[in-house]
């Protein structure tokens, strides 16, 4: 580092400053014979607290803060180990020199300032009012007025415009949060553990770019700073929306909304034929070049939520047979074990698993049903609840999109009632939008 150690001597890297500017003086001279070069203070923003600068102070004065700091979140861990290995890293510091605070530590001010409220961002998560009360003491030369070091400013100064900066830019990149802890932790079971709500493949956050982006040069980094907020058309959208309402509860909503938009996870292609789910609406939409597609849907009641996931819809099934989930047979069919009745009026039938026998249901007990020896499936065609058709794609839940025997349930405002698969509303149109080419 280029600083006084205990007001004697110097590094080697202050020798070579020192060197710089007598070579400054010496081209001064060989123009204006006679005149003296500027002094060091003279140059330096710092005035003579320049000559205050001690290295290890500021060292002391940056572990103290680092000790301190009891980080979570994974973009600050990594913010505190790279100045932890300042020594690994020669110890340069990113926001100021012997010359004063480099100008980007007030445009990153400045930007943050104009920018977190555009983004529904909370400014007090970026240290906002220290950084700008330290600037002001750097850019007053306030350090004895307000009884604070140089040495014990600037490190500190310097620590969170580093966070403020890899907040910002990663968050903006890839999230603030991590969806798949976040939403696969929020449905405990009674019988011990959360339900899976969220099985989107995501996109890890990639602090080591921030880091790298931080130290560069000022332009680089700036630009990388400006050019990290989402930009997509619905980001945009949310965007207008935010700033033409003062409404709490539609402000919070239009932020959660845009935070899942910063979620690097896997989307459809932006050309091609979609079938988008939208569970809060209880809506689907099919679109695909000038076709658009609107349908109601039956999702997920409460107890059991329809998942939020991307796939690919493989194949349709005419008259499906529906092979009832062990979950529902452990909470609906068991207990009718014995009554062969309820099995016949609902076209049930029941399987051996391993010698594929049909056994007549008034032979076979709730525990038998329970055991997961047993496969119970419900005839196709009338009367099915998996209705005409099925849309098939691969999830780790078992769910698909499909008809239903149950028609008046799309009349209802209240279509939360499925046990997570969606039943659509117009299965045969879906159909036709996805088969586009086939015979009328």
């Amino acid at each position: 580092m280029l600083y006084r150690q205990g007001g004697q001597g110097r590094k080697k890297g202050f020798h070579s400053l020192v060197l710089l500017l007598s070579g400054a003086c010496l081209l001064l001279d060989s123009c204006i014979s006679g005149n003296r070069g500027p002094s060091e203070s003279e140059l330096s923003a710092f005035g003579e607290y320049v000559y205050s600068l001690d290295t290890l102070q500021l060292e002391h004065h940056l572990d103290s803060l680092l000790k301190t700091d009891t980080v979570v979140w994974e973009g600050d861990k990594a913010v505190k180990a790279r100045y932890a290995s300042i020594e690994k890293l020669e110890g340069k510091p990113l926001w100021f020199s012997r010359l004063g605070v480099v100008p980007e530590a007030d445009s990153l001010l400045a930007f943050l300032r104009n920018e977190l409220p555009k983004h529904a961002l909370d400014t007090t998560s970026f240290y906002l009012s220290q950084i700008a009360e330290d600037l002001q003491i750097v850019h007053r030369l306030a350090f004895d007025s307000v009884g604070i070091s140089i040495n014990e400013v600037l490190p500190r100064l310097d620590y969170y415009l580093s966070k403020a900066f890899v907040r910002y830019t990663s968050g903006q990149r890839y999230g603030f949060t991590n969806p798949d802890k976040l939403l696969n932790k929020i449905d405990f079971k009674p019988k011990g553990g959360y339900a899976r709500l969220f099985d989107y493949d995501i996109e890890t956050t990639d602090y080591q770019e921030a880091l790298e982006k931080l130290g560069a040069e000022g332009v680089a980094r700036m630009n990388y700073l400006r050019t990290s907020q989402p930009s997509s058309r619905l980001y945009q959208t949310f965007q207008r929306e935010l700033e033409r309402t003062t409404d709490k509860e539609a402000r919070h909503r239009l932020a959660v909304n845009m935070e899942r938009c910063r979620w690097k996870t896997k989307q459809p292609e932006e050309n091609g034929r979609r079938v988008i789910v939208n569970i809060p609406s209880l809506q689907l939409w099919a679109v695909g070049g000038d076709s658009v597609l609107n349908m109601r849907i039956v999702c997920g009641a409460r107890a059991t939520k329809t998942p939020l996931l991307h796939s690919e819809i493989k194949y349709m099934q005419v008259n499906p047979e529906w092979l009832i989930p062990k979950n529902i047979i452990d909470t609906e069919v068991a207990h009718h074990g014995g009554d062969s009745a309820y099995f016949a009026k609902r076209r049930y039938y029941i399987v051996d698993r391993n010698s594929g026998d049909t056994l007549h249901p008034a032979t076979v007990k709730p525990e038998q049903l329970k055991s997961g020896r047993l496969r119970v499936g419900q005839k196709g065609g009338v009367g099915n609840s998996l209705g005409r058709i099925v849309f098939r794609f691969p999830n780790n839940f078992d769910v698909y999109l499909h008809d239903t025997s149950n028609r008046g349930a799309f009349n209802s405002e209240n279509r939360t009632l499925s046990h997570g698969c969606v039943r659509v509303q117009k299965p045969f149109d879906l159909a036709c939008f996805l088969l586009p080419d086939a015979d009328d």
